[in-house]
């Protein structure tokens, strides 16, 4: 081969790689950081330093790789074996990798510590993403007797990767030494402490005997029994833990074996075999029914078995943590870093799907929160699809990601983030279904009182039972609908039974308390209703009160008419019948409330009360001072203007008129005794007011007692009796009374006597005699001229009815009055005459002198003498003016 390749499809001894440094030493590739590109890493990455140390650029290298997004789609290979027995030269055949490989020149350790190289063989039958470790060899005389370092890289490598490869020339075959047996004995021996605590999980291993420079002397067959020997007596000798002494060395591992001709000698053939060794490494399984029908050398390397299923993006941290157990000399415990590492990677996962859950959440939970500080609760649209679709995505993701991973802290996990996605989807779930539920509650309260608010504008009866049962059915469905809305699948916590319950439960008291709402205003229309009725009949019985209007006056002898001995019999009659029919209509309409036996029995009781209130009310309004005042001066004018027929009195001379006065003012008076309390005439007694209103119900509550007003006699704590509950006018007022109407009747008789009109005196005969004949002259000019007998006839009707209606008196005070103010204007006129004029005022200064007094004619009249009438001033008068 006259040109080299990189691939590995040339001979590369004694000529160096292109990129390769002057020295093709792997301990010379410094280590690079994160920020390097990805020709930093063209000759691999060096995972562990001759020092023991862990490279944390290893993350970095596998994603410049592409092997991060692989998954579980890699595979890893590691190969160690005595030092400078060309294990670099063999993986840079095999895999095109660039590790730096011995100078033949000075035979010198040439890998240092543990590198790591992908497969850049992609595309020839081999299986994608190989990744290989090439170990540092055994037995160097840099290291000397410190195996230490070499015990720990071989376990390393064990407990990594899925193929071991063990280089070794065929003349080592049978040493001791040589071929490596003490390593292989001190390996397995630490290796067996990872099937003590879970031997079930850990998966097996295929330990690849590569034999080099094999001349064929010795049939491949014989070394490989050698081997094998050699191996059982190994696994024989060793300290095997409690339980496991019974196991054998096919329990953990596979065997492969290949040999290939003298790199040296035979350049070309081992170029050729090694091609055809690097397309055994691809997947494949085993088949029970075609073992030991297919040639071994055509086997396929990587099987599922052999995977340690760590997925790409946590083999670093999962490497790293094998390294640091077995560097500081821990018992490695493979199961142990698998759960570590999932438990990272996890938790890393966990906090990457988290980010996208709350962009969606984060903003319903701060509307929640928002509404909150505001103090009310509104339903969020759309929340149920949306939680939804969160949390399968995220549980999707976390299962996409972490799946891979050691199964039981991936269950674990997922039940912890499935914990913290439910807890915050549990709260939003649970605001919604409050908001939900107040909501509904408000919905359902305002609906039944738009649909009695329509009834009652309509005029017509509506059914408040049905009203109920028709908006609570509607309001459970809307409840029962927006729960469902927002059900969260997969979810035990997404459940709305518990808050269905309580949703019902309040329905049923917004319903009752809407009911007594209802009932309360159904009894304050009926107690309207007493009101009325009671305003109206009861002011109609008062204003009966000893009317002698048509012919019903009251008896100068005897007791007093019906009219006025019965007043409150008829009260009471009126009152009680009233209320009785607002009983019944209260009762029926509030079986249509569907109301309890109980809440009617309340609101009757509440209605008797309250009516009570209002008769009350009615009886004091009718006996004010005004209006019972009023009503006496009415009953005692009828009783003196009016006669026994209903015809008012014209009060004439000879007429007795103190007789009539003392009579009907005795009648009147006999009533303030009869109004000042209320009684029955029958017992004489108060009526059975305690008995008819009855005792509180037992149902009744504080809240139905605090609007009432305390009834004397009823309520025994307020200590007033029923006597006094029935007392109408003190006796201080009735005294009062008493006087006041006495003044008011003492009014109309001064006024009856001074209507008295005279009766008139007999004319004698001569003097109609003398009139007629002095007259005559004037009677026949009156009768000869019509107008003057129409006038006559006017002037006498006029006169009649100014007669009979008994007008003369007042027109008689009318016209006096009428002139006296005429004759008061008349002198002030003269008055201000007077002063205007310079001759008046003259006048009047004259009048003032002493000589005045001879102005004074005979009689000795003088302004001076005269008061405001133009009368003479008497002496008295005089005198009084002169003190003021």
């Amino acid at each position: 081969m006259a040109t080299l390749k990189v691939n590995g499809n040339g001979r590369p001894s004694n000529v160096k790689h292109p990129s390769a440094p002057s020295l093709m030493m792997n301990s010379h590739f410094a280590s690079v950081g994160e920020e390097a590109s990805k020709e930093a890493y063209e000759h691999g990455i060096q995972v562990i330093d001759e020092d023991k140390a862990f490279n944390d650029n290893l993350s970095t290298y596998l994603n410049l790789e592409k092997i991060i997004p692989a998954g579980f789609n890699y595979h890893l290979i590691s190969v160690f074996g005595s030092q400078s027995t060309g294990k670099s030269t063999l993986l840079n055949y095999l895999f095109g990798t660039q590790f730096g490989v011995m100078s033949e020149q000075e035979r010198r350790q040439t890998t240092k510590g543990i590198w790591m190289s992908k497969n850049k063989r992609d595309g020839r039958g081999m299986a994608e993403n190989i990744l290989v470790m090439d170990v540092e060899g055994t037995d160097g005389r840099e290291r000397g007797e410190d195996q230490d370092f070499e015990r720990k890289s071989a376990l390393f490598a064990l407990a990594t990767s899925e193929v071991l490869i063990v280089n070794i020339w065929e003349h080592q075959v049978g040493l001791y030494q040589g071929a490596n047996m003490g390593l292989l004995k001190t390996v397995f021996e630490v290796n067996l402490q990872l099937f003590v605590k879970d031997s079930k999980t850990i998966p097996r291993s295929l330990l690849f005997f590569v034999i080099r420079d094999h001349l064929g002397t010795t049939p491949l067959h014989n070394l490989q029994n050698t081997l094998l020997q050699d191996l059982s007596r190994l696994w024989s000798s060793i300290s095997k833990p409690a339980g496991l002494e019974n196991s054998r060395i096919e329990d953990y591992f596979d065997f492969a074996f290949v040999a290939l001709p003298h790199k040296i000698l035979q350049p070309e053939k081992f170029e050729a075999e090694v091609e055809d060794l690097s397309k055994r490494f691809r997947e494949g399984y085993k088949d029970p029914k075609k073992a030991g029908l297919l040639d071994e050398a055509e086997l396929p390397v990587f099987l599922p078995e052999y995977h340690r299923r760590i997925p790409a993006d946590g083999f670093a941290v999962y490497a790293e943590g094998i390294w640091d157990q077995i560097v500081h000399n821990k018992d490695l415990d493979l199961p142990t870093q698998q759960e570590l590492l999932a438990q990272f990677r996890c938790d890393e996962i966990s906090r990457e799907v988290l980010i996208s859950f709350d962009e969606k959440i984060t903003p319903l939970e701060d509307k929640q929160a928002e509404d909150a500080r505001h103090g009310k609760s509104s339903v969020i649209p759309d929340l149920g699809p949306i939680m939804n679709a969160a949390r399968a995505k995220i549980l999707k993701d976390f299962e996409t990601s972490a799946s891979r991973y050691h199964k039981g802290v991936y269950a674990r996990k997922k039940v912890e983030l499935e914990g913290k996605v439910d807890t915050r989807l549990k709260a939003l779930f649970q605001k919604q279904l409050s908001a939900a539920h107040k909501s509904g509650i408000e919905t359902f309260s305002n609906a039944v009182s738009a649909a009695v608010k329509s009834g009652q504008k309509k005029g017509a009866s509506y059914d408040f039972a049905h009203i109920v049962e028709s908006e609570k059915k509607k309001a459970l469905e809307r409840f029962e609908s927006e729960a469902q809305f927002i059900h969260v699948e997969g979810a035990s916590w997404s459940t709305s039974q518990q808050e269905l319950s309580l949703y019902q439960k309040e329905l049923d008291e917004v319903s009752a308390r809407l009911r007594k709402d209802e009932m309360r205003r159904l009894a304050t229309r009926v107690e309207r209703w007493v009101r009325s009725r009671l305003d109206e009949s009861v002011g109609l019985e008062f204003n009966k009160i000893g009317t002698g209007r048509g012919g019903s006056g009251a008896p100068e002898h005897g007791e007093r008419p019906p009219s006025e001995k019965d007043l409150w019999d008829r009260v009471w009659t009126i009152f009680t019948d009233t209320v009785g029919n607002a009983e019944n209509r209260f009762t029926d309409r509030a079986q249509s409330f569907d109301a309890s036996p109980d809440e009617v029995e309340v609101g009757l009781w509440r209605l008797r009360r309250k009516s009570w209130g209002v008769l009350r009310a009615k009886i004091d309004e009718e006996v004010m001072e005004g209006n019972i005042l009023l009503k006496l001066r009415e009953n005692f004018e009828d009783k003196f203007r009016y006669d026994g027929d209903g015809v008012p009195r014209i009060w004439k001379q000879g007429d007795d008129i103190e007789g009539l006065y003392t009579k009907a003012r005795e009648s009147t008076i006999a009533l303030i005794p009869l109004l000042s309390r209320f009684r029955l005439s029958k017992t004489s007694a108060p009526p059975p007011l305690d008995a008819w209103v009855g005792s509180p119900p037992q149902s009744v509550s504080p809240a139905d007692e605090e609007d009432l007003a305390p009834i004397g006699g009823v309520d025994e704590d307020e200590g007033k009796s029923l006597e006094e509950e029935m007392t109408i006018l003190g006796d201080a007022k009735a005294a009062d009374l008493l006087v006041r109407f006495k003044k008011t009747a003492d009014g109309v008789y001064v006024e009856a006597k001074r209507s008295t009109v005279s009766s008139m005196t007999q004319i004698p005969l001569y003097m109609w005699f003398l009139l007629i004949v002095l007259g005559w002259n004037e009677i026949m000019a009156v009768l000869r001229n019509p107008f003057l007998i129409l006038f006559l006839i006017l002037l006498a009707t006029g006169s009649y009815i100014t007669y009979t209606l008994n007008l003369w008196g007042p027109m008689a005070r009318m016209a006096n009055a009428a002139s006296q103010q005429a004759l008061e204007v008349g002198k002030e006129r003269l008055r201000d005459f007077l002063e205007s004029s310079d001759t008046g005022r003259q006048a009047m200064a004259m009048s003032g002198r002493p000589g005045g007094s001879r102005q004074r004619d005979a009689d000795g009249i003088s302004m001076d003498t005269l008061n405001s009438d133009g009368k003479q001033k008497h002496k008295d008068e005089d005198e009084d003016i002169d003190e003021i």
